[in-house]
């Protein structure tokens, strides 16, 4: 009988998503990671800064790495990478269509800005729960010599206790219910559009146009919250040269300039164009089986 609860709990509706974002979600971080680690390490670079490396872009970065430190450093901070987005990918999507039929009462039906709202709150809601995991990630890729997980949560811990994990906490937020509102909301909008006006069927083609858009959409809208929240998360555990948001974003706009908060913009386009297709079409393709398997079940 527990046996029996526990299959009909994965074979559920929730239990599907829940699946299904999981899987798509470590095929897509993990195939995007050194793009992620380039975007990192171009928004920490200040503009104007002497004596050290300049990045000339996103493949003058990925290159330099590679060279300079190996191809493993282009994935730094995987496993806290797949941690992160493995939880809080899985925990938005779970709760992205309960959000948006609450609102709306019409469930796929629902109009944009629905999807756009239920989007930013389910992944707001996600990111603040998984925030830790995130400072890790970014510390770890930000930093040139080979360190460990275990060094990195010692030295936030003991120099800002268990605040310093939810450090950039703010930023982070903003940016990631831009970045839902935009790849969720998006993302169901064109496809349900796509597929309603005959462009495409409902397969592969609908659902990788239906990702560009949404990959297009988030990276023109969070990168400078991205920027923000980069520079934050990079100084846990070490002498604060930001107050907190609105200073980090007044002090790089006056520094260094409004091409600052777009730094790194090139990767978190492609990032997001290779995440959000590699990640939609897993997702779809894992929905899919399970909701095949639940049938046979039934039968």
């Amino acid at each position: 009988r527990r046996r029996r609860s526990w299959q009909a709990s994965l074979l559920s509706p929730s239990g599907e998503r829940l699946i299904a974002s999981t899987g798509g979600a470590t095929i897509a971080e993990t195939v995007t990671l050194p793009i992620d680690t380039a975007k990192v390490r171009l928004q920490l670079q200040k503009s104007g800064a002497r004596n050290i490396r300049q990045y000339k872009g996103m493949m003058d970065c990925m290159i330099l790495i590679y060279k300079e430190e190996g191809a493993t450093a282009l994935f730094k901070g995987l496993g806290p990478a797949l941690v992160r987005q493995i939880c809080y990918t899985g925990l938005s999507f779970v709760l992205y269509e309960p959000i948006r039929d609450a609102m709306s009462g019409k469930g796929p039906d629902a109009g944009f800005m629905n999807r756009l709202i239920a989007g930013g709150t389910a992944g707001a809601i996600g990111i603040t729960v998984m925030n830790p995991a995130e400072v890790i990630k970014t510390k770890m890729q930000g930093n040139t010599s080979s360190t460990s997980v275990r060094k990195l949560v010692v030295d936030v811990w003991s120099q800002e206790g268990i605040v310093g994990f939810w450090a950039g906490i703010r930023p982070n937020v903003t940016r990631t219910f831009l970045v839902c509102a935009a790849e969720l909301g998006t993302y169901d909008q064109a496809k349900h559009m796509l597929i309603s006006q005959g462009v495409f069927t409902d397969g592969p083609l609908a659902h990788l146009s239906a990702s560009a858009i949404a990959g297009l959409a988030s990276a023109s809208t969070s990168t400078p919250a991205d920027v923000v929240k980069t520079r934050l998360m990079n100084q846990a555990g070490q002498q604060h040269e930001y107050r907190g948001m609105f200073h980090a974003f007044t002090s790089i706009f006056k520094n260094e300039g409004v091409g600052a908060l777009y730094k790194g913009f090139v990767p978190v386009f492609w990032r997001k164009i290779v995440w959000c297709s590699s990640f939609f079409l897993s997702y779809e393709h894992f929905r899919k089986r399970i909701v095949h398997i639940r049938e046979n079940v039934v039968e």
